[in-house]
């Protein structure tokens, strides 16, 4: 048995009062820290595409220095979720903040005085790769320990991100216009000072001692996590079905939507259907919020299918307002299946390895992303960009119904909700004939 908050851990059996609301000082404080750090994620790639273009350049250079951070973060955030079940959560995640203030605060400078040079660009988005490796597994287990109701809290903090994501690309092209992209790296910097201030800030509840794993060494932590995170079919196939969602539809459709939308539409439609899609993964959390499914992952896959209009509204040659319909749909099912996942592994798996299982659920879900990013032109020239739209949404349907076909994935029963039972008697000898 356990109770989160620093008490005992386990499922949760009903026998003891759990708080009502997720808001308290600490709480609020980490909420903050996600939402201000998710504006500056979001404000990154405009910075870096109107820096390097405005360089000389190329569209090349910018999917490099993508590259460079996204392929770090992917190769090092499993050895980060073994240093997060080792060591202070709470102050691995602030030096990561720290480490990357300073590299940012380095490219702005670079692009203040005009010296950008692309390899340098992309030793630093590398160098923010790695500290966001050791970053984000602490999230995993930082969120149960602040809030009982894990559920809201992910919700709460899913819709502070989903809000910093419609606002971040505005205010970085407002300040790209208006100034320079070396403001925007600035801001980005200073998004991460805040972060780490509230950081500094929170008071996190002890963890008992049997939350914190044996001290087997390095290599022994890693392969324990394997193990514990293979042993849980349910996790393992959610990935598993994840990395063809990857390849097959999430993966190709950024780019090719991208693409397609501007060229038929212009690049202000293009802002208006990732505004919706924005607007929708906020109404997705504000939903997760409210509904309390018993099956979490079911209630999940469920809204998974929604994800299928995303490519598919692009893909039919819908117009511009039966797209931004679609893809308000498509991003309340994903922020829904988002908040039920979440919720699910930070509840189900055992506190001391929680932050090596988020770290291989992290990279397992963004391996096959870049692959499918990768077949994407190729699979447009053979096939047409509608055609591979219209099969992403195929394949999304596929995935969801592989997700509730999959017995140990539809059946787990959330950890927090006490089991339905009868009410108790005080005498449980049969009846004697006549009686009530």
């Amino acid at each position: 048995m356990w109770r989160v908050g620093g008490r005992r851990r386990g499922r949760y059996d009903g026998s003891e009062p759990r708080r009502a609301g997720i808001w308290s000082r600490d709480f609020g404080l980490f909420f903050t820290a996600r939402a201000v750090a998710k504006l500056g994620d979001t404000m990154l790639p405009v910075a870096l595409a109107a820096g390097l273009l405005q360089y000389g350049y190329g569209a090349g250079a910018v999917g490099l220095a993508t590259a460079a951070s996204v392929g770090c973060f992917a190769g090092l955030v499993i050895f980060g979720g073994v240093f997060a079940d080792r060591f202070s959560t709470r102050w691995l995640m602030i030096g990561a903040d720290a480490t990357r203030l300073l590299s940012q605060s380095l490219a702005a400078v670079m692009f203040f005085t005009g010296h950008v040079v692309l390899w340098q660009i992309c030793v630093i988005g590398a160098v923010n790769g790695a500290a966001s490796a050791l970053f984000q597994p602490g999230v995993a287990s930082t969120v149960p320990r602040l809030a009982d109701d894990v559920q809201a809290a992910n919700g709460a903090i899913r819709v502070a991100e989903s809000g910093s994501q419609l606002a971040g690309p505005a205010v970085a092209g407002l300040l790209v216009a208006f100034a320079s992209p070396g403001l925007v790296f600035a801001a980005h910097a200073a998004t991460y000072a805040l972060s780490a201030v509230c950081l500094l800030l929170l008071r996190l509840p002890p963890a008992p001692p049997d939350s914190r794993p044996s001290d087997n060494g390095f290599r022994k932590d890693l392969v324990q996590g394997w193990r514990e995170f293979r042993s849980r079919t349910w996790l393992w196939g959610v990935i598993a079905i994840w990395c063809v969602l990857m390849i097959g539809a999430s993966g190709p459709a950024l780019p090719l939507i991208a693409t397609q939308v501007t060229q038929e539409h212009g690049p202000r439609a293009y802002g208006l259907i990732n505004s919706a899609l924005g607007a929708g993964t906020v109404i997705g959390g504000l939903i997760a919020l409210r509904l309390r499914p018993r099956r979490m992952l079911r209630a999940g896959s469920l809204a998974l299918f929604a994800f299928a209009l995303f490519p598919t509204v692009v893909g039919a040659g819908l117009g511009v307002p039966g797209m931004m319909a679609g893809c308000a749909v498509a991003g309340a099912g994903m922020s829904f299946w988002g908040v039920m996942w979440a919720t699910s592994v930070q509840t189900q798996v055992p506190r001391d390895v929680l932050n090596r299982i988020h770290a291989y659920d992290v990279a397992g879900s963004l391996a096959m992303a870049p692959v499918g990013q990768a077949l994407a032109g190729p699979a447009a020239e053979a096939f047409g960009t509608r055609n591979v739209l219209l099969t992403g949404g195929v394949v999304t349907v596929l995935c969801a119904t592989a997700l509730l076909a999959a017995r140990p994935i539809r059946g787990l029963v959330r950890a927090d909700m006490p089991p339905v039972r009868s009410a108790p008697t005080p005498d449980r000898r049969p009846a004697r004939p006549g009686s009530r």
